[in-house]
């Protein structure tokens, strides 16, 4: 009896892992939609234009559009894949040019790194990225995103600080990072934040936030050594 109730329990460990997976992969394909849409747009664009003028400008809208998916696809790669091509230790420029590629490259965000070590490891950048992801998002009229990771004794410390004209943080976001989102609240809209909470808690750590209401959005991370 205790083996089909351990049996049932599995597949529903592994339902509830494919459920995720599904969520995290609809949260990606809605944000590479964009620039893979725009890119498609200018290639029909070009296909019927013979003005040299309008087909510079077709031209434009192609590399930029290949330069966001570019940028989107680095972030991923180190935010939510296995960081393949890097030992356990990510280098930290590695980490800021992602950020930079998927905010600053716009110009409505501007960031600021204060990380004080040149190596960090694939767990803590997982996390460091996902907090700038969601602080990122929650700047709706652009600001500034400020960095921070110190590496001490006791482990490493993470702090994420966003501010600008007008900060909106959905509830549900900010239910999954404190550890109090419902189950069945799970959405692909905050499957990333709720991993970030559960990859701080499966390396002893802890992930903390600013009260609402603040003037600025304030991140942070305890991670043991």
């Amino acid at each position: 009896m205790s083996g089909q109730a351990s049996g049932q329990a599995r597949a529903k460990d592994e339902d509830q892992a494919l459920d995720f997976a599904a969520l995290l992969c609809s949260r990606l394909c809605h944000d590479l939609l964009s620039p893979v849409g725009a890119f498609n747009n200018g290639l029909e664009l070009m296909a019927d234009e013979t003005d040299p003028d309008m087909r510079e400008r077709c031209l434009d809208l192609l590399a930029e559009s290949a330069r966001t998916s570019a940028n989107k696809l680095k972030f991923f790669r180190l935010a939510f894949g296995s960081a393949g091509g890097f030992g356990e230790e990510v280098p930290a420029n590695e980490v800021r040019q992602a950020i930079e590629g998927m905010f600053a490259a716009s110009g409505r965000v501007r960031i600021g790194w204060l990380v004080g070590t040149e190596m960090l490891p694939k767990g803590a950048v997982k996390i460091l990225l996902n907090l700038a992801l969601v602080a990122g998002d929650a700047l709706v009229r652009g600001g500034q995103l400020d960095i921070g990771a110190e590496a001490h004794e006791g482990g490493l410390e993470i702090a994420v600080r966003a501010q600008g004209q007008k900060i909106v943080l959905d509830e549900e976001l900010r239910a999954a990072l404190a550890g109090t989102l419902r189950e069945e609240a799970l959405s692909s809209r905050n499957a990333a934040a709720w991993m970030t909470r559960r990859l701080a808690e499966r390396a002893g750590g802890q992930i903390m936030l600013s009260p609402p209401g603040e003037p600025a959005l304030v991140f942070g991370a305890l991670l043991p050594a």
